[in-house]
């Protein structure tokens, strides 16, 4: 079937374009976007119904951005994601020294931003938790758009607790009904970072305790990650495809009596408030990479394993 269009709608979208011609021989290099002013004018003097899409600017690298809402998303929801924790954090990363839009040919593709779209926000109590956005983000040399669809939830920080009972060494993990996967996990005790501090050893400590019950000084973890290479930015990312989630793994060591160790299993812990329904498990270190599909454990062991083979790990004795 053949697609007809009314000739206002045509009238109005050679109207649009001359609005973006014009917006490109003024840019020259840097590409520029949409007056939405100007476009709602054209289809409104055309008599086509309009619908207000709310935008803000900010600065990147020196150049004017434009940051949207999708259609009926308020302007104040647009700046209050802007405004967030994770998308703030995104964007230091991306124009940061190893950011992708601060790479040089030398050292990869040469990208730009040309906008971005805040497609939903989601809020924990006054604050925003998560926000998804697409950015607009071009291969200056190929014109070709990277993938750019981003989940922002911020840094987090899991912890392998690993406790010695007559010579064998436990790990302690957390059962946890979750829902983007649609199944119960056995994962390690983890939290989400509540602000931008980045007090990651007090965010583990609070979260073993709000989620095994087990107290721990914040001097007894040893940060896995940060025995990482700098340049890979010393975090663990699950889904870098995808999400901008960084993980800070570390380790806790002690000595645990088996009358504690056998409490410990199928104690109820988590916060009700906050939708944490957590049962406690112990299980025998050797086997946890079987136990678990938890993408933080498998990397806590793997960092863990090859640590300890080259001898940079501390003693257990002289922590």
């Amino acid at each position: 079937m053949a697609l007809r269009l009314r000739p206002a709608l045509i009238v109005a979208c050679v109207a649009i374009a001359r609005t973006y011609s014009q917006h490109q021989k003024l840019a020259g290099f840097d590409r520029k976007f949409f007056s939405t002013t100007r476009i709602r004018a054209a289809m409104s003097s055309q008599g086509i119904p309009t619908v207000d899409v709310a935008s803000v600017e900010i600065e990147v690298l020196g150049k004017r951005v434009s940051v949207a809402g999708i259609s009926a998303m308020p302007e104040s929801v647009v700046s209050a994601a802007v405004e967030s924790i994770p998308f703030q954090r995104w964007l230091k990363t991306i124009t940061g020294p190893a950011g992708i839009l601060s790479l040089s040919d030398e050292r990869g593709t040469r990208c730009s931003l040309q906008g971005i779209t805040i497609q939903s926000v989601d809020m924990f109590g006054k604050r925003v938790g998560f926000v998804k956005f697409k950015a607009d983000i071009v291969d200056e040399k190929t014109g070709a758009k990277l993938p750019g669809v981003v989940f922002g939830r911020g840094g987090a920080v899991a912890v392998l607790m690993l406790l010695e009972c007559a010579g064998e060494k436990h790990v302690v993990l957390t059962e946890q009904a979750r829902v983007p996967v649609g199944r119960v996990i056995l994962e390690l005790p983890a939290g989400m970072l509540d602000d931008d501090a980045g007090d990651f050893v007090g965010t583990a400590a609070r979260e073993i305790e709000e989620e095994t019950g087990i107290h721990i000084k914040t001097s007894d973890l040893i940060d896995l990650t940060a025995l990482l290479d700098k340049e890979t930015g010393q975090k663990m990312f699950p889904s870098p495809g995808g999400s901008d989630e960084e993980i800070t793994l570390l380790l806790y060591r002690g000595h645990i009596n088996p009358e504690a160790l056998s409490a410990l299993q199928g104690q109820e812990q988590g916060l009700v408030e906050h939708g944490e329904l957590i049962k406690v498990h112990v299980a025998p270190y050797r086997k946890l990479w079987r136990y678990t599909a938890d993408a933080k454990a498998l990397a806590a062991i793997a960092i863990y394993e090859m640590a300890t083979k080259e001898g940079i790990l501390p003693e257990l004795s002289s922590l």
